[in-house]
C-alpha cells in the first residue's frame, strides 16, 4: 500500500535524522587531537547578540596539538577567550594579539575513560530516540484504516529491519570513536 511505504520512507528519515545527530554529536567529543569543531557549540557576544564562534572568526589546526582562532575584528580577541573559558572545555585559550591560541593537552588515562562514557552515554540516547522511532511507525502503521493484516505485518518487519540496520550503524560510530579516544 502507498500509504504504508510512506510511513516507512518517513520511518528510515527520522532515523537517518538521529544517526546524524549522534555523529554530530560525537564529534565534540575531543579525542586528543585538536579539532575545530570541539567548539562548535560556543557563542561569543558580537554587537549584544550571540553569534557562533564559527561566524565572527577563522579556524584552523596547524597541527594535532593547537587550534588557532582569527576573529574578524582584534576587538574581539577578549570576548572569544571568556566564552572558551566559560563552556567548561577544559582548554586554556591565549592570545598574541592577533588571534587566540589553544593548546590540547595530552589526555590522561582517567579522562580518556570518562569520554569513552560519555560516547557511550550520546550513542545510548541515540539507540533511544531510533527505537522511539520505531514504536511510533509501528503505532501509525496499525492505525491505517482498511490495510491487509499481512501489509501490516510486512511493514513492521521492514521497521524492525531498519532499527536494527540504524542501531548496528550507531554501534558502528561508538566503536570507531572509542579506538580514536583510547589511542594514545
Amino acid at each position: 500500500m502507498e500509504e504504508i511505504e510512506m510511513y516507512l520512507e518517513d520511518t528510515k528519515e527520522q532515523m537517518n535524522k538521529s544517526l546524524n545527530h549522534v555523529s554530530h554529536e560525537l564529534t565534540k567529543i575531543r579525542a586528543g587531537k585538536a579539532n575545530p569543531s570541539m567548539l562548535d557549540g560556543i557563542m561569543v557576544s558580537y554587537y549584544g547578540a550571540l553569534t557562533p564562534l564559527s561566524q565572527v572568526s577563522s579556524m584552523n589546526t596547524p597541527d594535532a596539538r593547537t587550534i588557532f582562532i582569527k576573529p574578524w575584528e582584534k576587538s574581539l580577541i577578549q570576548e572569544i577567550e571568556r566564552s572558551i573559558l566559560n563552556a567548561n572545555l577544559g582548554l586554556n585559550p591565549q592570545n598574541d594579539g592577533q588571534q587566540v591560541i589553544i593548546n590540547i593537552p595530552m589526555l590522561t588515562e582517567e579522562r580518556r575513560r570518562q569520554l569513552v562514557k560519555q560516547v557511550g552515554g550520546e550513542c545510548e540516547q541515540g539507540k533511544v530516540s531510533i527505537r522511539a522511532i520505531r514504536k511510533d511507525s509501528n503505532e501509525s502503521i496499525k492505525k491505517i484504516k482498511g490495510a491487509p493484516e499481512d501489509d501490516v505485518k510486512n511493514a513492521e518487519a521492514e521497521v524492525q529491519k531498519l532499527t536494527d540496520e540504524f542501531i548496528a550503524k550507531i554501534d558502528s560510530l561508538m566503536k570507531r570513536k572509542e579506538v580514536e579516544i583510547m589511542t594514545v
